[in-house]
């Protein structure tokens, strides 16, 4: 059996043994996720996202392991806006702190089967049309260009919102959550509650997402292993992550500097191509990397002012 097959076992393998604990054993009643829990779990999944790239450098070759950690990191990046977008939703229906982690986790589940699809109807074009590669790239320079020069929205219209209007139109909804339910029967009828709408707008929030990461991830390797794997590791570890920095994301306002110079970097990577030019992984993996701490180190020196 090969090294890659092994390896793609045992990412099956951890993420629906993991996914079955979080919800079957370590979060089986609903309540809030504190900050050192959060802390914790967020080092857990950086840390068996790591171990899985040294097993990725060690069995298959450095190159494939620097591509995993690239589009890792770049993957990374690109959750902070989408846990943007999920605290204004979050907010917007006055969702009670201990019913983050379900909303989050159902919602994330259906985001890890969207991204398979995605990728996978992704690969298939690209393998038969490879030109398809460099309208990618030109996506990703327009998104960073305009992540570059607008300015992050800090209140976004929901009730304007087509998801929001067409779901009511076929789901009879209630402006409650019902005890944590997504749906309830009453007088003979079923009724969906909003928690059940909170989760819909989360995998919409994540759709859209994609659109920008999944030709990110393409642009750093075309191998389905490496999209996969850290495409669905990083979005693994998001919950985490949200808990983790909910309450201090604005202090790190530059990153979306910093991932508007990774995907205007990946981008021009992508394009060079036409031009026969070739840039390796490494260098890849150091401007990403660079990008990321220089956004970090920035955001603390020069705080956001209020």
């Amino acid at each position: 059996m090969e090294a890659q097959t092994i390896l793609t076992i045992l990412f099956g393998v951890i993420v629906t043994g993991f996914m079955i604990l979080d919800l079957g054993f370590f979060n089986k009643q609903s309540h809030k996720i504190e900050f050192k829990a959060a802390l914790y779990q967020s080092i857990f999944w950086i840390a068996i996202s790591l171990v899985f790239g040294l097993l990725i450098y060690i069995f298959i070759g450095k190159v494939m392991a620097v591509e995993f950690l690239s589009a890792y990191v770049t993957e990374k990046m690109l959750s902070v806006d989408n846990l943007f977008v999920i605290m204004l939703i979050f907010s917007y229906f006055k969702l009670e702190e201990k019913y983050h982690h379900r909303a989050l986790f159902w919602g994330i589940l259906g985001a890890i089967i969207f991204r398979g699809i995605f990728i996978s109807a992704g690969a298939f074009i690209i393998h038969q049309f490879y030109w398809v590669l460099y309208i990618f790239g030109a996506i990703l320079l327009y998104t960073g260009v305009k992540l570059l020069v607008e300015k992050k929205e800090e209140h976004i219209d929901f009730k304007h919102n087509k998801i929001i209007k067409f779901a009511h139109k076929i789901f009879p909804f209630t402006d409650t959550h019902h005890g944590g339910k997504f749906f309830f029967r009453e007088n003979g009828k079923f009724y969906f509650t909003s928690l059940f709408m909170v989760v819909l707008m989360v995998e919409a929030t994540d759709i859209i997402f994609a659109v920008d990461s999944i030709p990110a991830v393409f642009a750093i390797s075309q191998n389905l292993f490496i999209v996969f794997t850290s495409n669905i590791f990083a979005i693994l570890g998001l919950r985490a992550l949200f808990f983790l920095i909910e309450n201090i994301l604005h202090r790190f306002h530059h990153l979306q500097k910093g991932l508007a110079v990774i995907l205007l970097f990946i981008g021009a990577k992508m394009l060079s191509g036409i031009f026969g030019i070739h840039i390796s992984s490494f260098v890849s993996f150091s401007v990403i990397m660079f990008a990321l701490i220089a956004s970090i180190v920035l955001s603390l020196i020069f705080p956001k002012k209020i």
